[in-house]
């Protein structure tokens, strides 16, 4: 709470631009500090590390699952989960030219793939088509993601569509906020209405029923163990998730596919 309030007295003073800097998940402390920021139009950074699951060995005392839902319903904020080097330069390049907002640069323990299709100019939209699975002329499903669960989410749809011939687009999500506020005519491309859509990220799905049809997460706390076994727990996998997403698909052939609320 020190630090993050330090780092507002800075910002007002107006000769820098300070970054506090900690485990994602003890944000949770600073809350009343970092509140304060978006609420005063302060620029100031908060690079915040281990922001999942994938922090490991620590287990669900370290581990952020409602934190990201508490940060995205804070007005004001820009909370980004990059999910490649492209995407935090443009995190970067947002946060610091952003000049009455704070933001949040939520960033992974583990090592991530660089992405195809990711770029600095695509994460200043919050959203953004990263790349099609398939040979359909029109997906059969979309999957978004964040952060690290973006490349998982790129080997699911390379699953769905060579096991099981679907057409999956595949959405990176690196910023809600930033895509809120692009253009009706955008969102609507981006999203795709009247196609199945799943979300994939390692913290709570509290928020994602309005972007897509089943968000898939982590609703409870964490656990203590290598990484790599608690993604494979809580059913964050290539294997799982296909299975999952082949089940939404399933159930649209038969069932009309809701029209999502884009209009924000």
């Amino acid at each position: 709470h020190g630090m993050a309030a330090i780092a507002n007295g800075i910002a007002a003073y107006g000769a820098n631009i300070p970054f506090a800097s900690t485990f994602l998940n003890f944000i949770s402390y600073a809350a009343g500090a970092t509140r304060l920021s978006a609420l005063s139009n302060l620029r100031v950074l908060y690079i915040m590390t281990h922001d999942s699951i994938g922090l490991g060995e620590d287990g669900p005392t370290h581990q952020p699952i409602e934190t990201f839902a508490m940060l995205r319903a804070t007005p004001n904020y820009l909370n980004f989960r990059p999910a490649d080097g492209n995407e935090v330069s443009g995190a970067y390049y947002s946060a610091i030219t952003h000049s009455t907002r704070p933001s949040v640069l939520s960033l992974t323990r583990q090592n991530l793939p660089h992405l195809e299709g990711s770029s600095i100019e695509n994460t200043l939209k919050g959203g953004y088509h990263l790349k099609t699975y398939g040979s359909g002329a029109k997906p059969d499903l979309l999957i978004v993601a964040t952060g690290s669960e973006v490349s998982i989410a790129v080997d699911s749809a390379k699953l769905l569509a060579e096991k099981n011939g679907l057409t999956v687009k595949v959405v990176s999500m690196p910023c809600l906020e930033l895509f809120n506020e692009q253009p009706e005519a955008y969102r609507h491309e981006v999203l795709t209405p009247g196609v199945p859509s799943i979300s994939v990220e390692a913290l709570s799905t509290f928020g994602w029923h309005k972007y897509v049809h089943r968000p898939i997460g982590i609703d409870t706390f964490g656990a203590s163990g290598p990484y790599q076994q608690l993604y494979e727990k809580f059913g964050l996998v290539p294997e799982t998730i296909a299975a999952k997403a082949l089940k939404v698909v399933d159930y649209y052939k038969t069932n009309p596919v809701p029209t999502l609320d884009l209009d924000f």
